[in-house]
């Protein structure tokens, strides 16, 4: 089995290399792209000659080929592409080995090489500021024995999952130097087995079609990886199927990470976009079939502020914000409502997978962004199942995490329903000789069979110990307020000219009263009995929606009776005495 933390750890070596010269937070602005550089590099490598040979013929035939071809351009791209395999080529007579036989001229002809790779792959070292790295080394005296430890390095035995897990502990090793978390750029292979299996698993049969195409969305896709397990999944399923991939990225080390990786397999690189998903939507008119998404945690989004409430107040239901706001500390909910504004319509409909913390499931009381974003969706019928997740399971965080699936074509026996799942005890402790699991804060992952069987559990959809369902509604409450009338100081009533009593604003209270329940009935047996003489002003109650996983699971332990509490405390009271007369005796 391929140790990935050692081949990463053996790539990042090459830093000892910058001491000195460079801090160590720089040490990925080289390790990163010269990655990707050798990569792309072996890839071409077999085809390299073929593609330099088409290429001297078509320089050869080029004044007249454009005098007579519209787009003559793009053609010469695609046919170089062609020879080459993939979606990109480098017309460069360079190679990596080539460079370093030519030492004294290794900085020209270095340019040289990076320049001559198609449009495509040129983009992803301009996102890396390749061009003032080796100005950099070159300067430094670095360029020349950097460049070839790389030529020597080889990335055969990796396809492109492999290579994925190799990033990620590159781009973890970078973010630790920089004091930056790396649970911000990818997310757990088991947790994305697990959203792409429930995404795909009321669409089995069709997805076993020959021929099928369907699109997959991530709008803070990282290097890549949500979207190349999900590709990996469906082609696992059929291999005559296709996944269309789309992303974006706002950060430009992963962004050129997920380029390449697409790049690589095939995938059209022109649907993986580079900017802030909320101000620069890069795939703003397109629908998708699936979409998935692990969204930082608690994203403040103060500074898109300005562009996101313009949108939600000239926009409303027109726009992506319809629904409402959040706060300002936790944009979570703005991600969930960014990708429904991008679901086909309900003839085909779209699968939504994105993975939250604990706050959108309860945060705000009624009347607030979040709980009238929750109202929206679960009274458009739109949330389907929620999966409580083992804690521990994440690079950055311990915190416990919560599977959203959102979609606008529930089958027929889950309409005006909602899943609850807890899988918090589906986990298998992890490793410390486990390459890939034994990341950062991460403790715990989830097994195949467990994944597996957390799918069984939702296809079932039948309650269990470990799963409910709840009608829409059961989700909804009537927040009302409570006034009770105000008093002078001999305790006599105040009324206002109507004789109606004044009510009094310092015992002002709120009851939140289960949307199900009558009102009156609540209030009369909840709140009379120990208040009498208040009343609720109906002018003021709003509907709130929230969903307690804790609540909806909770089960009852019986506290320890006094007399085992007691045989406790003589036990250690006893060993505590055995402990002092050794002391004393030795």
């Amino acid at each position: 089995m391929i140790n990935f933390q050692e081949r990463a750890n053996d790539i990042w070596s090459i830093a000892n290399l910058l001491r000195g010269y460079y801090k160590q937070h720089d040490y990925g602005k080289v390790i990163l792209p010269f990655t990707i550089l050798r990569r792309l590099d072996e890839l071409l490598e077999p085809t390299k000659n073929a593609v330099l040979a088409e290429a001297e013929i078509l320089n050869k035939l080029e004044k007249e080929d454009k005098a007579k071809t519209k787009n003559y351009n793009e053609l010469k791209e695609l046919k170089l592409n062609k020879i080459s395999k993939y979606r990109f080529h480098n017309r460069s007579k360079f190679t990596l080995k080539k460079l370093v036989a030519d030492s004294t001229n290794l900085q020209p002809n270095l340019r040289n090489y990076i320049n001559g790779f198609s449009i495509q792959g040129r983009e992803i070292f301009e996102y890396f500021e390749f061009d003032k790295q080796i100005a950099k080394l070159d300067e430094g005296n670095l360029l020349f024995e950097v460049t070839k430890q790389f030529s020597e390095k080889s990335y055969k035995d990796l396809d492109t999952l492999g290579m994925g897990y190799v990033f990620e502990h590159l781009i973890r090793k970078f973010a630790e130097a920089s004091n930056e978390t790396a649970g911000e750029h990818f997310t757990p292979r088991e947790i994305i087995e697990l959203m792409v299996n429930i995404l795909f698993v009321e669409d089995s049969k069709a997805l076993t079609k020959e021929g099928i195409v369907r699109t997959m969305y991530d709008p803070a896709c990282g290097t890549g990886g949500m979207l190349s397990v999900a590709e990996m999944h469906l082609k696992g399923m059929n291999d005559k199927a296709r996944l269309e991939l789309f992303g974006q990225e706002i950060n430009p080390e992963s962004y050129a990470i997920c380029k390449s990786e697409m790049l690589i397999k095939g995938q059209n690189p022109t649907q993986i976009k580079f900017g802030n998903t909320f101000t620069n939507d890069g795939l703003e008119k397109e629908k998708f079939d699936y979409m998935l998404s692990n969204p930082p945690f608690g994203v403040e989004w103060k500074k898109e502020e300005k562009l996101i409430k313009a949108e939600y107040e000239n926009l409303g239901f027109a726009g992506r914000f319809g629904p409402g706001l959040p706060r300002i500390n936790d944009g979570s909910l703005l991600f969930l409502l960014h990708m429904m504004s991008k679901m086909k319509d309900e003839s085909t409909g779209t699968r939504i997978g994105i993975i939250f913390n604990g706050s959108p499931l309860f945060n705000g009381g009624a009347g607030s962004g979040e709980s009238e974003i929750r109202k929206w969706i679960i009274e458009k019928d739109y949330l389907e199942t929620i999966i409580a997740l083992p804690d521990q399971l994440f690079y950055n965080t311990g915190i416990s995490t919560y599977l959203w699936i959102v979609t606008n074509r529930k089958s027929k026996n889950r309409k005006g329903k909602v899943q609850l799942i807890n899988a918090t005890s589906y986990f298998k402790e992890g490793s410390s000789k486990d390459s890939v699991r034994s990341l950062g804060s991460k403790r715990k992952f989830i097994s195949p069979e467990q994944i597996e069987e957390i799918t069984k559990i939702y296809g079932a959809f039948k309650e269990t110990k470990v799963c409910k369902i709840f009608d829409n509604a059961d989700f909804a409450y009537h927040r009302i307020t409570v006034d009770r009338p105000k008093k002078d100081e001999q305790g006599n009533i105040l009324k206002d000219k109507k004789g109606n009593p004044l009510a009094d604003a310092d015992f002002r209270d709120n009851e939140n009263v289960p949307y199900k329940e009558s009102i009156e009935e609540y209030f009369k047996r909840e709140v009379l009995p120990h208040v009498p003489g208040a009343w609720i002003d109906h002018s003021k109650t709003k509907v709130g929606y929230e969903i307690n996983m804790t609540k909806y699971f909770y089960e009852f332990k019986p506290l320890r009776s006094l007399e085992e509490i007691r045989q406790d405390i003589m036990k250690l009271e006893e060993e505590t005495k055995n402990v002092l007369n050794k002391i004393i005796n030795d």
